[in-house]
């Protein structure tokens, strides 16, 4: 297909199917296409099921043609993070004790997409137990960064990351813990949006009263991950901590095709710091990026101001909750297989527990004066911005960066601090394209609201991303392909 078809935004590709302008079969075809051309480079998909894709195209295609009624992702196809359960396709968590685990039912997020009409194509890369923002694991090895490929794509969503910089789709699902939708957003020149807890609710069978992780999107625009949050938010029985609104809170008249509004933020107040006053290292050209940022906001019409909420708590927040659900998603397989789980996931699940009552009722009365710090702060702005990473895009053959000018860093999650923290708020927040470094190196900014204002963040998000274009630039590899 043509080199206008690859780009197009994941709204747009429905549109096109759903007149008839373009087949679901088309629209396929040139998605596999893309897959045989770049992965071998990228390694982002894993798995694969074009069969089945194949007759789910048709069968998209004949739907069109009796003219049912379909839904608003109908016959677009898409990869998913080889995390979230596909029924009948591996879903393998990066670990070789799961790499022939097959599940029977969908998560939550899948099973939305799917009634959507989206066309399951295959798995994306993640780190082993996706732990950590660099995709490597012993089953399928590196993916890496399409901008330039002795780099990282980041993670855990890194496969789809690249997916989407190298324009084998246009959006993507992931899940987010310490930054995994943002850090690889930002690494790759897209967006990736970390919604607030209950917006895509944990159910039953799991954790269902877990907040730290939550599943949200990848997209190459704002508007995509609004359509996708359409399609895919909103309560569920079993979801105790459900937010009520619909999913169709999302479906806003800028976000769709041919709006034309000005951006504006008149009226909007922004805390910004990149560094947020010095409590996070930042490579110089890092900082110099996204300190560019203030001026785009200043010409949108926002109040830029330099107060930041207090975030000194959130380190230990954020340390004891990520233990404790180490501990329980994964202390059992660490009891029947020591030998066959990372380090890193070894460390972090026995930092769990290892946990004291006192240390945990510590980290919940933490949480408590993190939560009026936030509630202060919103109470005065709408919005707070920061850096994404702290690093630009790394060598891949690294584990992870050990320093950041010359400050070093204890563990594997210190380089992803300035997403960490946020975590640990419960906000919303979005990694939004935000500049390049002279070696061609992409750099995000992370905007973050109160929780619950989600909608609100996507506008301003979009608002940004329409003054700057900067996710308009394409890695030279994925033009390269015919």
């Amino acid at each position: 297909m043509s080199e206008e078809l690859r780009w197009l935004s994941t709204r747009e590709l429905a549109a096109k199917i759903a007149t008839k302008e373009i087949s679901a079969r088309e629209a396929l075809s040139d998605h596999l296409a893309r897959i045989d051309a770049l992965n071998p480079a990228l390694n982002a998909v894993v798995t694969r099921d074009d069969e089945g894709a194949l007759a789910r195209a048709e069968a998209a295609d004949q739907a069109v043609a009796n003219d049912e009624p379909i839904g608003p992702l109908h016959g677009v196809p898409m990869t998913h993070k080889d995390t979230h359960d596909t029924a009948g396709l591996r879903t393998t968590w990066g670990s070789p004790i799961m790499a022939d685990r097959v599940p029977e039912a969908d998560s939550l997020i899948i099973s939305r997409l799917k009634a959507a009409g989206i066309n399951t194509t295959g798995k994306t890369n993640v780190p082993e137990f996706a732990a950590g923002s660099h995709t490597f694991n012993p089953v399928f090895g590196t993916t890496v960064n399409p901008y330039d490929t002795s780099k990282s794509a980041s993670g855990s969503s890194g496969g789809v990351g690249a997916a989407l910089a190298a324009g084998i789709q246009a959006s993507g699902d992931g899940s987010d813990m310490g930054g995994s939708l943002r850090s690889p957003a930002s690494f790759n020149n897209v967006v990736g949006f970390r919604p607030s807890n209950g917006r895509i609710p944990h159910t039953l069978p799991g954790n269902p009263f877990t907040w730290l992780a939550q599943s949200g999107f990848m997209a190459r625009t704002v508007s995509d991950v609004a359509l996708t949050m359409s399609a895919t938010a909103g309560p569920e029985p079993g979801g105790p901590c459900s937010i009520g609104e619909p999913g169709s809170v999302f479906d806003l008249p800028e976000f769709g095709i041919g709006a034309d509004t000005e951006p504006d933020l008149r009226g909007v107040t922004i805390g910004f710091s990149p560094d947020l006053g010095g409590l996070l290292p930042l490579e110089g050209v890092v900082h110099e990026i996204v300190a560019g940022t203030a001026n785009v906001f200043s010409d949108l019409g926002a109040g830029v101001v330099d107060t930041i909420p207090d975030l000194g708590d959130a380190d230990e927040v954020f340390n004891v909750r990520r233990a404790l659900d180490f501990v329980h998603s994964w202390g059992p397989l660490l009891e029947r297989y020591p030998d066959q789980i990372k380090d890193s996931v070894v460390w972090n699940i026995e930092m769990g527990l290892k946990l004291t009552g006192a240390e945990v009722v510590s980290a919940d009365r933490a949480r408590a004066r993190l939560h009026g710090e936030v509630e202060r702060f919103f109470g005065e702005h709408d919005l707070l911005v920061l850096t994404t990473c702290q690093v630009l895009p790394f060598d891949a053959s690294i584990e992870y960066p050990t320093q950041i000018n010359g400050v070093g860093l204890e563990n594997y999650l210190d380089w992803m601090r300035a997403l960490c923290l946020i975590s640990a708020t419960g906000c919303p927040a979005i990694s939004v394209p935000a500049g390049f470094s002279k070696s061609g190196l992409p750099v995000g900014v992370q905007l973050v609201a109160k929780p619950g204002a989600d909608v609100d963040l996507l506008r301003i998000a979009h608002a940004f991303e329409a003054a700057t274009e900067i996710h308009r630039r394409h890695p030279q590899l994925a033009a390269s392909i015919p």
